[in-house]
């Protein structure tokens, strides 16, 4: 049986297993995928553990920089980003690294009607973060203003920036009053870190894309649409990066949308509390 999983730490929540279990269902698949609880310092011996029967990996954190070591090819997104949540395992056993979360948010736009922009504020300065200027960078986007607790931490993130040919500029928090204008909204920080400036953020684009998915609605989402402005979520960037993750592995496509996106929210309907 040929089997993939996810790895990362903590795995417990992830919704992976019940996304792409569901798309081997549908892609009539007798394949296995499987959670594993992995941190950093452990990737390289569990990677050389494994057989020859497994085709994939999906990587959370903090695995997706460490990644990049293990790997014989990474592909020019993984490499320009520095981060990976896709390893493939090829028939002539070497391994490759992908990154699927800038498609991925991309495609999830582009469901919703939203190929090009022009500006976009990008709150929050980590990993995610660098995923979705990539992804901006893809829609055509110029001008992205980044809002982070720390501007001297910023410093990577505006390399990164440089390289894209994105005109960007830093602001924390304590000048969130001063931001607007813009056309896209994305809040990569955790469900909650944006509260105290939810209703802010949800007015400063006609779209907000707010990466939190659990628990959900968030107060940014609640803001939003309270006020009617256009409102995605993380788990349509999950579900699409997923679909990437399917059709890499399987060599099937394309991946069963629907019926990854049913599970997901499944899932996650078992998960609220009574």
């Amino acid at each position: 049986m040929t089997r993939c999983a996810v790895l990362g730490s903590p795995i417990a929540h992830s919704l992976s297993p019940a996304m792409h279990r569901a798309a081997y269902a549908a892609l009539g698949l007798d394949w296995r995928y499987d959670a594993f609880e992995v941190e950093e310092n452990e990737l390289r011996g569990f990677v050389a553990s494994l057989g020859d029967d497994v085709r994939g990996l999906s990587l959370t954190m903090p695995l997706k920089r460490v990644a990049l070591d293990l790997v014989d090819t990474v592909d020019p997104v993984a490499e320009l980003i520095g981060a990976a949540n896709t390893m493939l395992f090829e028939p002539d056993g070497s391994r490759s690294a992908h990154n699927t979360d800038v498609p991925g948010l991309v495609n999830a736009f582009a469901e919703q009607g939203i190929t090009a922009a022009e500006s976009a504020v990008v709150i929050g300065g980590g990993a995610t973060a660098a995923s979705t200027l990539a992804a901006l960078r893809g829609m055509k986007v110029t001008d992205v203003t980044v809002v982070v607790r720390d501007v001297a931490k910023a410093e990577r993130l505006l390399d990164l920036a440089a390289e894209l040919g994105l005109r960007t500029s830093v602001a924390d928090f304590s000048q969130v009053e001063q931001i607007g204008g813009f056309d896209l909204c994305v809040s990569t920080l955790p469900g909650g870190a944006v509260d105290p400036w939810a209703e802010h953020f949800a007015a400063v684009a006609p779209v907000v894309f707010d990466v939190a998915y659990h628990p959900w609605p968030t107060r940014l989402a609640i803001a939003a649409h309270r006020i009617g402005t256009e409102l995605l979520n993380g788990l349509d960037l999950l579900v699409h990066q997923a679909t990437l993750q399917v059709e890499m592995m399987t060599g099937r496509s394309p991946a069963p949308l629907a019926a990854m996106r049913a599970a997901a929210r499944e899932e996650l309907g078992d998960r609220e509390p009574a």
